[in-house]
């Protein structure tokens, strides 16, 4: 089939977006029905007269979010999404659809959960993709092993290794479909009744994770420099959960004096243990990266987390865990058992994509397009140094703004978002009672805005918060 989708080059969304927007639209209203088949990408890429890449961009993400599904050697089909309308319950007997309404979004959304999509290398990764497939190879759809491919292990100790100064074998590493299946294979190998530690503010997701299966989260607060290790003493707590490379979201990278601290407090205890969640390490600006809080660990007492979320794509949904060996014995007893959550499939394509030399290559290019927006949006903020103390700006993918002179959150938030821009409290990752070194402050996520979004949107608060 054709499709003649209206392209705007004038509009400020990219074509790929305008087009994902267009199929979604479609799909949600039935004008493309279930099962139904699409144009390939290259076939819409000519009909639109536009690169093939931005085709297979809208069509990635349509395949992130389900609303199609690609069946090989035939092509993109329409998936069968029941959930199309919303059900609401009235007063009286029965049940009534109305159809689903989007609110129009903001302009400028600086999402700090967001990464820059346009640069994925697609030709490279299907390429790898075509290879693995193209053999018939049976054993590729056969159960592997639960720890994950061991050739795809060493590649990641490798990389850790050599880019993060972590000291491990491929057989301490687990590899899973994410951070969060990670987390609940480690509250399960440390056992329920643990009282974990974490920093106020902290990464919301994994304390959800890890309070809502009833493991005891205590929130110890900041300082400068991170977790502060007298107050992790008395809280009681026999694990930390820790961002020592970029704490999100205080930004704040532990020097080595606090990690000696705190690795201080893991060997002073019987059966303690440090959480390290190496979660955008990747990314700095400013001098050379400190080695991990692992590659510190002489004791065994580091357990380390991370995942390729953010240094390739958030659907790629591949982590690493790497148990001290003091650990594994405990893993393969309560959890050995279970079967590894990641397709070899896509397990062997990530470990070509990482022997063959592309994600070194990758994140050096990565590096390059970040660092070219965290200096614009530097740039852009440059004008609001006089009311605004900007913090965490030298590695990650997002910025603390703190207003000195006291103007509320909410205030802040509410007057970006009548210009079309949105920004977003720190308060929303506080676990518990705000430090009192948190007021006031916003974070600015650059990762998946363009150059010229960063732009517009920073000349906007500039107006807006004056």
């Amino acid at each position: 089939m054709e499709l003649m989708i209206p392209l705007d080059g004038s509009e400020k969304r990219p074509l790929y977006e305008q087009i994902y927007q267009y199929i979604k639209d479609e799909i949600r209203r039935g004008r493309l029905k279930a099962g139904e088949r699409l144009p390939s990408t290259r076939l819409l890429a000519d009909n639109l007269k536009i690169s093939r890449c931005t085709t297979q961009m809208a069509y990635e993400q349509l395949l992130s979010e389900g609303y199609i599904e690609s069946i090989p050697c035939k092509g993109y089909f329409v998936a069968g999404i029941e959930e199309l309308v919303q059900m609401k319950r009235e007063a009286e007997p029965g049940l009534v659809f109305h159809q689903e309404k989007k609110e129009k979004g903001p302009d400028i959304d600086f999402s700090p959960r967001g990464v820059d999509l346009e640069r994925f290398p697609f030709n490279t990764w299907r390429k790898i993709t075509k290879n693995t497939l193209v053999d018939d190879n049976k054993e590729m759809f056969a159960a592997g092993d639960p720890q994950g491919e061991y050739g795809l292990r060493a590649a990641v100790g490798d990389y850790l290794h050599t880019a993060r100064g972590v000291h491990v074998r491929p057989e301490q590493i687990i590899i899973g479909a994410g951070s969060e299946y990670l987390w609940l294979l480690l509250a399960q190998i440390l056992g329920g009744r643990r009282r974990m530690a974490m920093e106020n503010p902290t990464y919301k997701q994994a304390y959800r994770v890890f309070s809502g299966i009833g493991m005891e989260v205590v929130p110890v607060s900041m300082d400068a420099n991170g977790m502060r290790p007298g107050e992790l003493e008395e809280s009681g707590a026999d694990v930390a959960y820790v961002m020592p490379g970029h704490q999100y979201p205080a930004g704040i990278v532990m020097p080595v004096k606090r990690r000696q601290e705190l690795l201080g407090w893991a060997v002073s205890g019987e059966d303690r243990y440090l959480i390290e969640d190496d979660y955008d390490s990747e990314f700095r600006y400013k001098g050379k990266p400190i080695p991990s809080l692992q590659g510190m660990d002489t004791a065994g007492r580091v357990i380390y987390i991370g995942t390729f979320s953010k240094s390739i794509a958030p659907a790629i949904r591949v982590g690493y865990l790497a148990l001290p060996e003091k650990l594994l014995g405990v893993y393969r007893e309560k959890a050995g058992f279970y079967a590894s959550t990641v397709s070899r499939i896509d397990q062997n394509i990530l470990y070509q994509f990482m022997i063959q030399g592309h994600y070194e290559r990758h994140l050096n290019r990565m590096r390059a397009v970040y660092k070219t927006k965290h200096d614009g949006l530097l740039a852009g903020l440059r004008g609001l140094e006089d009311i605004f103390e900007i913090r965490g700006e030298h590695a990650g993918l997002h910025v603390l703004l703190t207003h000195k002179g006291g103007m509320g959150e909410d205030e802040l938030v509410k007057r970006a978002a009548e210009a079309g821009v949105k920004v977003y409290g720190l308060s929303g990752a506080l676990i518990g009672p705000d430090p009192g070194i948190f007021a006031s402050t916003l974070l600015l996520g650059y990762g998946r805005l363009s150059l010229e979004e960063i732009r517009e949107g920073t000349k906007r608060l500039n107006a807006v918060w004056r």
